[in-house]
């Protein structure tokens, strides 16, 4: 350990440009409170010893009155000395996957409790050190109560804007969404669940909508049929064409405060791509998923096309993008497509893990 002795005689030199006994005694019991270092016992020595045995029990009984704690430091409310690195403004600061459950307005009416994941960010002034990330988390808790939906989103977003005094934020509300689903023949029925974001982006006083969502089909190659197709008429040839699990990301700007279910856009996908994923399933079912495959054989360029058609019909879906990902058992890399309406979705460069997310393991 490194002790510190002051100097007993200074010479004059010294004396010029020495601090006071009191200035010395002060920088001491700063320096006794970190217990790698030793003070000198001249100044006071049993005292620091006194402050270096503190409390090792948690104070229960402790209450933290109004007086107490407003002598708290705040260090993300400090001056802009505290800034490290470059003093510029931030576009995106708040937290991610903080998790709670919400009661979701649902089309039949009946709000269905859902564990939601929240992110939340607001943009950040150069001159400002940081943000009380709390306030929030906060935000969420006063609207725990009322049913969710878009609006209810909009409603945090400018709550919790006007606390942390930001003047561009972002809130998304992440869930799995069920759905009964019935088979195609058997008529089982299973709960088919829906990735699903409600997403509201508010840049001074203008704000978006958004709601973004995974529907998840089968896929059979068109070319592989055809080939298999030509070997059982050409060489009574048995074969199988190759079909595979495959992921439509869609993402809708939801204008003029109109209000439309998740249900219906999933109806619409449906309607546009009818080879959805089965829940429960006899065989009478897995013959019938087999002709509905035969049926509708799709490239991955045809997915996105099919899903534009169906989502430019909606008068009240602005912008949209759709994202389709064929997970190919033909190959080791996928077959990947992105097609998109208006300025809301368009990008130079994507996140390199992008398509990986795609991905539903079930």
């Amino acid at each position: 350990m490194n002790e510190i002795v002051l100097p007993k005689q200074l010479n004059k030199a010294e004396v010029s440009c020495a601090p006071s006994f009191d200035e010395v005694k002060e920088a001491l019991e700063i320096i006794s409170r970190h217990k790698t270092l030793q003070v000198d016992n001249d100044f006071g020595g049993a005292n620091h010893q006194d402050n270096l045995d503190l409390n090792r029990s948690y104070p229960e009984s402790f209450v933290a009155d109004a007086a107490y704690k407003s002598s708290m430091p705040d260090l993300q409310n400090g001056p802009s000395s505290l800034i490290k690195g470059t003093k510029t403004g931030i576009q995106h600061v708040g937290i991610s996957n903080f998790r709670l459950p919400l009661k979701w307005r649902t089309r039949g009416g009946e709000p269905l409790v859902l564990e939601t994941s929240v992110t939340g960010s607001v943009s950040l002034e150069a001159s400002k050190k940081g943000i009380n990330m709390s306030r929030i988390m906060r935000s969420f808790y006063k609207y725990s109560d009322a049913p969710f939906d878009l609006e209810t989103t909009e409603q945090i977003l400018r709550s919790y804007l006007d606390d942390l005094e930001s003047f561009d934020a972002r809130l998304q509300l992440s869930f799995r969404y069920p759905m009964l689903k019935r088979s195609l023949r058997s008529n089982l029925e299973g709960y088919q669940y829906y990735d699903v974001a409600y997403e509201v982006i508010r840049k001074g006083a203008s704000s978006t909508r958004i709601m973004h969502f995974d529907y998840v089909y089968s896929s059979t190659c068109p070319c592989s049929l055809e080939l298999s197709e030509h070997a059982r008429n050409s060489r009574g040839q048995i074969a199988t064409p190759h079909s595979q699990r495959s992921v439509a990301r869609i993402s809708v700007v939801i204008e003029d405060d109109k209000e439309i279910w998740f249900e219906d856009l999933v109806a619409l996908c449906l309607k546009a791509i009818p080879t959805e994923t089965q829940v429960m399933v006899k065989r009478e079912d897995e013959q019938a998923f087999a002709e509905l495959n035969g049926s509708n054989p799709i490239f991955v360029e045809d997915a996105v096309r099919l899903i534009f058609a169906a989502l430019d019909q909606v008068s009240h879906v602005g912008d949209f993008r759709v994202i389709a990902s064929h997970q190919e058992s033909l190959h080791s890399h996928d077959a990947v497509s992105i097609l998109t309406k208006g300025r809301t979705f368009e990008q130079v460069s994507f996140d390199h893990r992008m398509f990986a997310s795609l991905y539903h393991v079930g």
